[in-house]
């Protein structure tokens, strides 16, 4: 279910994994994000903005 879309090259070549955000809250309007033993919050507010906390 971790579909990418095509990633997008910056000036330098250098490629980066692109996302739907929906995807990653499941279809919902929150995920959590590990990154180095820490938790983050990733929503999506109903403006469509997205915001992360820890």
């Amino acid at each position: 279910m971790n579909q990418q879309i095509t990633p997008a090259a910056t000036a330098a070549t250098e490629v980066f994994p692109t996302y739907h955000a929906e995807e990653l809250t499941r279809g919902g309007v929150q995920a959590r994000i590990l990154l180095n033993g820490q938790i983050y919050s990733l929503r999506i507010t109903r403006a469509g903005k997205l915001i992360l906390t820890k």
